[in-house]
């Protein structure tokens, strides 16, 4: 699909506050199906909130950026229930799922269910919950948000982290595939 067939001027970065929209909506659906063509890993962000309650979100809008300083990002829509308190946090706990996780997956992708009930996890020194039997960890420090349209960009500084066993959950396409990686 074509958005555009003319090179446009640059225009002057996104603010918060801004409300026009570049794509109707049947365009945002093609694109969203467009973009499910890249598989991504699953990962759960835990933090706590201001009140020291856990939080956790699933995200696959996760992505290294540097190793020399660790930097890692990942992306949340503006709105979600648990935006603010991500927002607060200053540091976070990026659990790679393992393909037997789906179930957490859709635990913590759903706004309004107690996301840690029956759920194992222990605490990272930090106190933000890590849970148990993922593929990966990393224990991070928030060190900056950049407004990226209708979802903040978390920049995160890895502090920690371990590689575990278990083979990695993928999604792709709206569903998940298996993996022999």
């Amino acid at each position: 699909m074509i958005i555009s067939d003319t090179v446009s001027k640059p225009r002057a970065p996104f603010k918060p506050n801004d409300t026009e929209s570049l794509l109707n909506q049947e365009q945002q659906k093609q694109l969203r199906n467009t973009l499910a063509s890249f598989a991504t890993g699953v990962t759960v962000v835990t933090a706590l909130n201001p009140e020291g309650s856990p939080l956790g979100v699933t995200v696959n809008s996760f992505a290294s950026v540097s190793l020399d300083p660790p930097l890692v990002l990942w992306s949340q829509v503006n709105t979600a229930p648990s935006h603010s308190g991500f927002l607060k946090a200053k540091t976070i706990v990026i659990n790679v799922l393992s393909a037997e996780q789906r179930r957490l997956a859709a635990q913590f992708s759903r706004p309004d269910v107690d996301k840690f009930a029956g759920i194992s996890y222990s605490l990272a020194q930090c106190g933000t919950p890590v849970l148990e039997d993922c593929a990966a960890t990393f224990i991070c420090e928030i060190i900056d948000h950049y407004y990226g349209g209708d979802h903040t960009i978390h920049l995160c500084k890895i502090n920690s982290f371990q590689g575990h066993a278990p083979h990695p959950l993928i999604y792709c396409r709206g569903t998940y595939i298996e993996s022999d990686a």
